[in-house]
C-alpha cells in the first residue's frame, strides 16, 4: 500500500485563512477521507491535533467530529481507555461530539457515557443508573442558570436569599459526593452564568433579591465548597467573553435545548476538554518566546535599545508591554518561560538587563537560546535543557515563516496562530488554553526558581570531578512521609505530569488518592527535596499496597530535574525498613514499558531486585527480599513528615 504523506500546505491554509476569507476545511477535508479509504489512520491520527481548534465554526467543527467518527471505525477506542460521563440539564449530544474531538486531539481516546436529557439527578441517585453502571473515571456535570433549584423571589430579604444560596449548593454538594461515595470519580461541574437581560435594570446585583446577585453567590459558594475530587467549569465567563446576549440566544434553547448560540459549542466543548486534559497531565508545561516583534515592536539588531517599542507612551508599545506582563504572570503561576530568538545572544540579553520598561526580565528566564540556528534546532535543545518533552512546549513567533517551518520540522510543539497587531497576542494565546489550571501548588509558584536553581547545580556539577564530592557538597535534606492534605493537589500534579521516571505510568485522581488514605492496606510516600542551592520542591511519589507478605509497589515516579542525586536509593531504603516492621518478607516492582519511560527500564534490577516475570511488551515483575538486605549509601539527610 502506497504511503500517504499529510498535506502540510493543506493544513497550513486552514489552521491560517486569509483574514478576507473564511477557514476552509473542503480540500483537507476531502484528503482524510481519501486517506482513510486507503487505509492511512496513523497519518489521519497526526492531523487532529493540528486541526481541532477552539475557534472552528459549527460547521466545520461538526465535520470533523465525522471524521473522528470515520477514523474510529477503523481505529476504535481502546478497552482501557479513560471513561468519561456526561450529565446535564440541557441538550448535551451536539457538545458532548465536540468534547470528544478535543479530548482525542488533545491525546485522550475516550469511552463517553451520555445520559439521557432531563435526567442528571436521577443518574446521580439511583445506584441502577447507567451512569452507576458505566463507572466512569471522570464526570462532566452541565447545567445553566435554569438548573438552579433556588431561585430568590422579589420579596426575599438578604437572609431569605442567602438561605437560598446554601440549599443551592448544599443541593450540588449532596451530589458530588453521591457519586463520589459510589463511583470514586473526578468531577468537573459548570458554574451557572449569568443570563443577559436584567428585571432589575441596575439594581440587579445591587437588589437582595437580584438574579445576577444570586447566581454570583452561588458560583462564589461552588468554589469554597469544592472538595479536592471536584473542579468547577467557569461557563460564566465563557458567557461575559463572548457577550452574553450573543450567548445566549434563547431560540436555540427554545426549540433545541442547546445551552448557547451554535457558533460557540466548539469553544464550549474545548474550555470542558482542557480541563480533563489538564487533569490527565495533558497540558502543556513551557512557553517558548520568540523577541523581534514579537516581545517588543522593531528589530534589537537593527534598531538599538533606544529603538525597539515596548513601555508607555504609544499604543504598540503599550500593546507589548502588556503581553509582556501578561506572560510574566503566566511564569509567576508555574508555565516555564524560554526565549528562542535568531539574534546575537549579548545584544538580545541586554533588553532583559537594560531596558527601562521591560516587564521581563533574565530571572524570568528559565532557558534563553539566542543564536543563528534554526528555532526547530534550538526548540529541542531547550527541551533537552530543561529536560521535559518537546510536546511540552508552546512557541509564539510573531513571523508566519518561522510559525510554517516549526509546525513542519516539529510537529509535536504547539504554535498558535499570532495576529498582525500586538494588541491581540493576549487574546490568541489565551484562547487556546495550553495552560489550563486545574491546581496551582506551592512548587508552581518557585518553578523558575528551581530550574535557575538546576543551572547553579550543573554548573557545580561540570566543575566537580568526583560524583560523591559532588553530591555531598550539595548537602542534601529529604523531608519523607505520606500523602497527607497539604501535598495532595501537587501528589496529584506531579503523578499526572510525570512520564520519564515512572515505572507504570498510572494516573490517579484525587479521588483515588483520597481513597488510598482511607485504605490502611496502602502505603503513600512523597519526597521532597532541598539542597544548598535551594528547595527543588516535592520530587517524588511513591504508592505501595500490603498483599499476603508482600509490598508491593504500584507506582514509583520522581521528577527528573533530581535524577542521580541518589532519591531513589534513599526510597528504598525507607521501603525496606516500612516492610520490615510490618512483617512483611519481600519488596515486589513492576515496570510497565510506554513511550517515554525507558530511562527506567533497568531501574528495578540496578537496585538489586530480581525478575520474576515479563511478557513480550517488556511487562515486568521484580523481587527483591527484605532479611539480610544492605542499603547503598547515599548523601542525603532524612526529616520525616508526620502523617
Amino acid at each position: 500500500m502506497a504511503q500517504v504523506t499529510p498535506p502540510i500546505d493543506l493544513v497550513e491554509r486552514f489552521i491560517a485563512p486569509p483574514s478576507d476569507r473564511p477557514r476552509d476545511g473542503t480540500q483537507i477535508f476531502s484528503w482524510i477521507k481519501g486517506a482513510l479509504k486507503e487505509g492511512q489512520v496513523d497519518q489521519v491520527k497526526t492531523l487532529f491535533p493540528r486541526l481541532a481548534l477552539p475557534g472552528l465554526d459549527y460547521t466545520t467543527a461538526t465535520s470533523l467530529v465525522k471524521l473522528l467518527g470515520r477514523l474510529r471505525a477503523q481505529a476504535p477506542t481502546p478497552e482501557n481507555a479513560l471513561r468519561l460521563a456526561v450529565v446535564g440539564g440541557f441538550t448535551t449530544h451536539q457538545l458532548v461530539g465536540l468534547i470528544d474531538l478535543f479530548l482525542y486531539a488533545g491525546g485522550i481516546d475516550a469511552q463517553i457515557y451520555e445520559a439521557d436529557y432531563g435526567t442528571l439527578h436521577q443518574e446521580f441517585l439511583d445506584p441502577h443508573s447507567g451512569l452507576s453502571q458505566f463507572r466512569p473515571d471522570h464526570v462532566v456535570i452541565l447545567t445553566t442558570w435554569r438548573n438552579l433549584g433556588h431561585k430568590p423571589e422579589l420579596t426575599d430579604d438578604r437572609a431569605a436569599v442567602q438561605a437560598k444560596v446554601d440549599a443551592e449548593v448544599s443541593d450540588w454538594s449532596t451530589l458530588w459526593r453521591a457519586a463520589h461515595d459510589r463511583l470514586g470519580c473526578q468531577i468537573v461541574q459548570n458554574n451557572f452564568d449569568v443570563p443577559p437581560w436584567r428585571t432589575l435594570a441596575n439594581l440587579e446585583t445591587k437588589h437582595s433579591a437580584g438574579l445576577g446577585r444570586f447566581i454570583a453567590l452561588v458560583n462564589q459558594g461552588l468554589q469554597e465548597a469544592v472538595p479536592p475530587y471536584v473542579t468547577i467549569h467557569d461557563v460564566d465567563h465563557l458567557a461575559a467573553s463572548v457577550g452574553r446576549w450573543e450567548w445566549s440566544d434563547d431560540r436555540f434553547y427554545h426549540h433545541a435545548k442547546l445551552p448557547c448560540g451554535p457558533e460557540h459549542l466548539a469553544d464550549y466543548a474545548h474550555s470542558v476538554a482542557s480541563l480533563i486534559l489538564a487533569q490527565s497531565g495533558l497540558g502543556k508545561k513551557c512557553l517558548v518566546l520568540d523577541l523581534d516583534n514579537t516581545l517588543w515592536g522593531g528589530v534589537i539588531g537593527d534598531d538599538g535599545l533606544g529603538g525597539i517599542k515596548v513601555g508607555q507612551g504609544d499604543p504598540e508599545s503599550e500593546a507589548f508591554l502588556a503581553f509582556q506582563r501578561y506572560v510574566k504572570a503566566l511564569g509567576r503561576r508555574g508555565v516555564i518561560l524560554a526565549v528562542c530568538s535568531k539574534n546575537t545572544d549579548a545584544v538580545a540579553r541586554e533588553v532583559f538587563e537594560k531596558h527601562p520598561e521591560m516587564a521581563l526580565r533574565m530571572d524570568d528566564i528559565a532557558c534563553f537560546i539566542a543564536n543563528w540556528d534554526d528555532k526547530a534546532t534550538n526548540l529541542g535543545r531547550i527541551a533537552a535543557e530543561l529536560n521535559i518533552g518537546i510536546n511540552s512546549l508552546v512557541f509564539v513567533d510573531d513571523n508566519p515563516v518561522e510559525r510554517s517551518i516549526v509546525r513542519r520540522l516539529r510537529p509535536e510543539v504547539a504554535v498558535p496562530e499570532m495576529p498582525a497587531d500586538p494588541a491581540y497576542y493576549i487574546r490568541a494565546l489565551d484562547s487556546q488554553r495550553y495552560f489550563q489550571a486545574v491546581t496551582i501548588s506551592s512548587e508552581d509558584l518557585k518553578r523558575t526558581d528551581f530550574y535557575r536553581a538546576d543551572g547553579a547545580r550543573k554548573a557545580l556539577e561540570s566543575s566537580t570531578e568526583d560524583l560523591n564530592g559532588f553530591l555531598e557538597s550539595l548537602e542534601l535534606v529529604a523531608r519523607i512521609g505520606p500523602v497527607v492534605p497539604a501535598t495532595l493537589e501537587r501528589t496529584v500534579q506531579l503523578i499526572s505530569r510525570s512520564n520519564q521516571f515512572n515505572l507504570t505510568k498510572r494516573n490517579y485522581s484525587n479521588a483515588d488518592v483520597l481513597a488510598m488514605l482511607g485504605d490502611p492496606t496502602w502505603v503513600t510516600r512523597t519526597i521532597a527535596l532541598e539542597d544548598r542551592f535551594g528547595d527543588n520542591g516535592l520530587i517524588s511519589v511513591m504508592f505501595a499496597k500490603k498483599s499476603g507478605g508482600d509490598l508491593v509497589i504500584d507506582t514509583w515516579l520522581m521528577s527528573c530535574r533530581v535524577l542521580k542525586r541518589g532519591v531513589e536509593h534513599f526510597l528504598l531504603a525507607h521501603l525496606v525498613a516500612h516492610a520490615k516492621e510490618q512483617g512483611l518478607s519481600r519488596l515486589v516492582g513492576e515496570y510497565i514499558p510506554t513511550s517515554k519511560n525507558g530511562l527506567v527500564r533497568d531501574h528495578y534490577s540496578t537496585l538489586g531486585f530480581t525478575q520474576i516475570d515479563g511478557d513480550a511488551s517488556g511487562h515486568t515483575h521484580w523481587a527483591l527480599p527484605v532479611a539480610g538486605w544492605q542499603p547503598h549509601p547515599t548523601f542525603i539527610r532524612e526529616i520525616a513528615i508526620d502523617g
